[in-house]
């Protein structure tokens, strides 16, 4: 027995008729009622009454017809299924991401996610440093993460997406609020809030190294883990904070955000995954990442 004689049973069950079923079938009567026979023999039940005119089943093929459309239907739907996991149209996905993608990217792309992969359960965690993220794919805490490289990992396939300025974020009432631009050296002795140096935050380290390449030595008051938390002491007229431009769709009240004058005032955004990972879900969406940023 196959599912061929089962796709033929199903047949002449539903129409009633040897010559309907065959034309359902695309194939000629004679061989479809020997095939009804030879699945008769191997079962050894009688699943049809024949007459001239009609096909009639028997209780044992009443029973038998409930149980192959149910295996039928498992069969079409694992093949189906086969196919969406091929396509990458099904999974699950849980991506991370650094603070400022999370206010000002995460809205569009969660949003293009779901109407391009409808069949994949997505997750989301935000305000994750860099470091924490790497940690999180090499665990499989996470399996798409959106950086600030580097992100030292060789296991790691990491496409840069975009190179962000640099912006001062400082209270309204600052004494550089005042000023259209800013220059690195106009820091010097201001309070600043950071991200987290324990955490090995790679905004800490560009931060310092750019104060220092201006000859500035950093006044830090505050370090943080989260970006939003930064930008609410900000708010609070407790120091200065440097960060990526994006992070100015945090428009808090009490907060000023200004251009930073300098060429290397720049800081890249990538997509990380690790370069074992070959699913094509997610494949699909590391696409549709590079494609909405």
């Amino acid at each position: 027995m196959d599912l061929r004689h089962l796709r033929y049973f199903v047949a002449v069950a539903e129409e009633r008729h040897f010559g309907r079923a065959a034309e359902r079938l695309h194939m000629a009567q004679p061989p479809l009622s020997q095939q009804i026979r030879r699945l008769e023999a191997d079962l050894g039940v009688e699943l049809l009454h024949r007459t001239t005119r009609r096909v009639d089943l028997t209780e044992a093929g009443r029973a038998y017809l409930e149980r192959a459309r149910a295996i039928l239907a498992d069969v079409d739907g694992a093949a189906h299924h086969a196919r969406l996991v091929a396509a990458g149209s099904v999974g699950h996905l849980a991506l991370g991401c650094v603070g400022s993608a999370t206010y000002s990217l995460l809205p569009t792309l969660s949003r293009r996610l779901s109407a391009e992969l409808p069949g994949v359960d997505f997750s989301f965690r935000g305000e994750m440093l860099a470091p924490d993220q790497v940690e999180a794919l090499r665990t499989g805490a996470i399996d798409v993460a959106l950086l600030r490289p580097p992100a030292a990992d060789l296991s790691l396939a990491v496409h840069v997406l975009r190179r962000d300025r640099l912006i001062v974020a400082l209270p309204t009432d600052h004494r550089l609020a005042g000023r259209a631009r800013l220059r690195a050296q106009d820091l010097a002795g201001t309070d600043l809030i950071v991200h987290s140096a324990d955490r090995r935050s790679v905004m800490y380290d560009v931060v310092l190294g750019l104060l220092r390449d201006a000859g500035v030595e950093p006044r830090i008051r505050h370090e943080v883990g989260e970006t939003s938390t930064l930008v609410t002491l900000v708010a609070g007229g407790l120091g200065v904070a440097v960060v990526p431009e994006p992070v100015a769709a945090l428009a808090l009240d009490g907060v000023a955000y200004r251009p930073l004058a300098g060429a290397d005032a720049r800081v890249e955004l990538a997509v990380a995954h690790r370069a074992d990972r070959a699913e094509p879900h997610l494949a699909r969406t590391v696409e549709i990442v590079r494609a909405t940023v």
